[in-house]
């Protein structure tokens, strides 16, 4: 079953980049919605150990080196 939904007053700079969105990936307004909808409420796909490690090598994430002595020091301290 699908349903009808419906965004009243959305602000003129969020249509304008919705409008971009849609055209840089070649689709209207509604597709563009449904691609967002669907990637945030999706199944939530299991990501492999390499898929994580990508993504974290993409965002630029990076772990403070000392935070390995830090727990070190802790399991040393028991």
């Amino acid at each position: 079953m699908s349903a009808n939904l419906s965004i009243k007053t959305v602000p003129d700079e969020i249509v304008a980049r919705l409008r971009a969105r849609a055209e840089r990936h070649h689709r209207s307004m509604q597709g563009e919605l449904l691609a967002i909808l669907e990637e945030a409420v999706g199944a939530g796909a299991t990501l492999t150990a390499a898929e994580v490690l990508a993504e974290i090598r993409r965002r630029g994430l990076a772990t403070p080196s000392e935070s390995a002595a830090i727990i070190r020091a802790d399991r040393d301290g028991r």
